[in-house]
């Protein structure tokens, strides 16, 4: 299933109505630039959505929303949570502030959804970007697959969906 696979700014881009986001693991610690590292030395992370590091991001997402694309991310998490979840709950504060909304499922409510092998964004309903990860929390190669049958894109909506419906809002959940 290896072929080339736009970009996520392309595929964001072309979004017209919905971006979701699910997350299914408990560490991503492998593509992190040294972050998670400083974060567990000091208790600090950047929040600042308008930062050198958020703004690539910010820019990209600011933008889809401002065209009336809504952006959803979903997280399953194991409890207790890793540090690393612990790390990223923390960041979320900037997702949420520039308008994305963010729910999370602890791993035990989640044991009756069907849910697909991967990470994955799911554009407008019927894109699929899968993200391939190695044990470790590292980007597996290849990094990315896309897929646009329509099984696919129903297996990640109704997944999603069950995860959103039961998933904590943000500002709820703690860690």
């Amino acid at each position: 299933m290896t072929q080339n696979v736009p970009d996520f700014s392309e595929l964001l881009a072309g979004a017209r109505r919905s971006a979701v986001h699910l997350e299914m693991r408990d560490t991503y610690a492998g593509q992190d630039s040294g972050r998670f590292a400083e974060f567990q030395r000091t208790g600090i992370a950047d929040l600042d959505p308008d930062s050198p590091f958020w703004t690539p991001w910010t820019s990209m997402i600011r933008e889809a929303i401002g065209r009336g694309v809504a952006i959803r991310r979903a997280r399953i998490v194991s409890e207790p949570v890793t540090d690393y979840v612990r790390y990223e709950h923390t960041l979320t504060v900037a997702n949420v502030s520039i308008g994305e909304q963010v729910r999370w499922l602890p791993r035990r409510l989640a044991s009756d959804i069907a849910l697909p092998g991967n990470d994955f964004w799911l554009f407008d309903g019927r894109i699929v970007r899968f993200n391939h990860f190695t044990g470790t929390g590292a980007w597996a190669d290849p990094r990315v697959e896309m897929r646009e049958d329509p099984a696919v894109a129903k297996l990640c909506t109704d997944a999603f969906e069950a995860v959103w419906e039961r998933g904590i809002d943000h500002e709820k959940y703690t860690v």
